[in-house]
């Protein structure tokens, strides 16, 4: 059992100040603090050479332990936040930062985070249950957490407005196609409609399910089904014919105190931090030892060794909860930033999912051009290393489905490298990383399986080395990064499908 410490009371996490001592030597700021000039300027060869799959793995079978707590209110381990699972994470986290001496000033930032879980649900329409039926993350359950009964009704358009609610869907189940408002939007206006239960259909071919994010009191009962289900009784309804059906969701929603853990260099300019985060929550399906074990694991890993050498620069790292919710922690921190405290972050770099077993080497693809200036420099930085270790590389969205998000969009740049979640590997990604085309990155994203035996470490060693290049380079000089000018982002107006790695809409 880790050793709970007092922890620290913030208002604003980024605005704890640090107490100026001693000009840092070559600094050009003269407030930065000094760190002992025994101390060798931090590089990228000194604080790689650290990274060893030994001891990386070390961490994640201490991680598996500490997820082996949420069993028994789970019955399987998990580390959701609001689990025991959870609690022991952030206290091994915020315990092994503690024990490295005072190289860090380390605090938390508490919260309170939506949490929902759904136990068990069913739909029928006509005589049949879809077989894609899926339940929507934070939907609530049914009245009485008891089956009900109605017709089926469809709503027109994409019900993203009261006139498209016929008055059919009072005491009905509202029939709902996917597309151009969030999720959460069609179930509160069904609510509003009167209806007992939603189903929201897919616009595209496959299966569909997502979160219904911030909880109203309107909100019904969703579940999802595929296009392909769906046509046969859009056909019958369109053609007036009556589906009598029925709908069962035993769910709760709830707020639950969580929290964030960041730990700051007293060295380097306080003006000028490096930023870094992993989310130290999984799902509560399973461990999550790759989601994002493996990314939180490699900024403690850093941050254990970083304390060897000095910095010009301040680094931050953070390990956000309610990730796997919709981006909670990372959405709160920022949200609580001055704008005299986001400018001191020079850049933000997000590190999800490093150890995929069917992996590809991933690269955000974020340019300036609809991102934070900067942001494409930090692109370039992932590119020139993987080109330097002979390592293919290829380019991923930038859309919302990591913490990131909330950086980008208050104008700090951004950027970020990863693995492969739930995505199929193509032919051509199996001839440049190896692995088998048609299979998911991580066949166990999200899942029971998501342990020990879910890491490739090849790919954990190099990616942990690249994190640790990231660091040391920024930590050393911004020489070359663009300067930070204000908060306002430049941002693509276009609503993301995401916000964390569920989707939205």
């Amino acid at each position: 059992m880790y050793r709970l410490l007092p922890l620290v009371a913030l208002s604003s996490l980024a605005g704890a100040s640090i107490i100026p001592q001693q000009p840092l030597a070559g600094s050009s700021n003269p407030e930065a603090p000094l760190i002992s000039d025994s101390k060798e300027l931090v590089s990228s060869s000194a604080l790689e050479a650290h990274i060893t799959k030994e001891n990386l793995l070390k961490r994640a079978k201490q991680l598996y332990k500490i997820a082996e707590e949420g069993a028994p209110e789970y019955n399987h381990p998990t580390r959701v936040i609001g689990s025991q699972g959870h609690i022991s994470t952030i206290d091994y986290i915020y315990s092994t930062i503690a024990d490295l001496g005072d190289y860090y000033e380390i605090s938390n930032q508490t919260f309170d985070a939506v949490v929902g879980n759904v136990f068990e649900w069913r739909l029928v329409l006509g005589d049949t249950e879809p077989e894609s039926v899926l339940p929507f993350s934070l939907t609530p359950p049914t009245k009485n957490k008891d089956a009900v009964f109605g017709p089926l009704v469809l709503v027109a358009n994409d019900g993203c407005d009261e006139s498209d609610f016929p008055s059919e869907v009072n005491g009905a189940i509202a029939f709902i196609k996917r597309g151009v408002c969030p999720f959460g939007q069609k179930s509160a206006l069904a609510g509003k409609a009167g209806a007992i239960a939603a189903v929201i259909y897919n616009n595209e071919r496959g299966s569909v399910s997502g979160t219904l994010g911030e909880p109203s009191k309107y909100h019904v009962a969703t579940f999802g089904i595929s296009n392909e289900d769906a046509e046969p009784y859009i056909e019958k309804l369109e053609k007036g014919k009556i589906i009598p059906s029925s709908a069962y969701m035993d769910a709760i929603v709830s707020k639950a105190p969580t929290t964030n853990i960041i730990a700051q260099t007293k060295g380097g300019d306080p003006e000028n931090c490096v930023m870094l985060g992993g989310h130290s929550d999984s799902v509560a399906e399973g461990p999550g030892i790759n989601d994002d074990g493996s990314g939180s694991l490699s900024l403690l890993e850093i941050a254990t060794h970083l304390v060897n050498y000095k910095v010009n620069n301040c680094v931050r790292f953070a390990w956000w909860a309610g990730e796997e919710e919709g981006l909670l922690g990372s959405d709160y921190y920022v949200s609580q930033l001055s704008e005299d405290e986001n400018l001191k972050i020079r850049l933000f770099m997000d590190y999800d999912m490093l150890a995929s077993p069917n992996y590809a080497y991933q690269i955000y693809n974020a340019t300036n051009a609809v991102n934070p200036t900067g942001s494409e420099e930090l692109r370039n930085l992932y590119i020139d290393y993987y080109e330097s270790h002979g390592v293919n590389y290829t380019f991923i969205p930038f859309d919302g489905r990591s913490d990131y998000d909330a950086f980008i969009k208050h104008g700090i740049p951004g950027g970020g490298i990863a693995t492969g979640a739930e995505g199929i590997k193509t032919k051509e990604e199996a001839e440049m990383f190896g692995g088998k085309a048609g299979d998911w990155y991580d066949p166990c994203y999200h899942q029971l399986c998501d342990t020990v035996d879910n890491l490739a470490l090849d790919a954990w060693v190099l990616n942990t080395k690249l994190v640790s290049h990231s660091v040391a380079t920024y930590a050393a000089s911004f020489e070359g990064f663009p300067k930070r000018t204000g908060i306002t982002a430049r941002a693509s107006s276009e609503l993301s499908l995401y916000h964390g790695p569920k989707l939205v809409m």
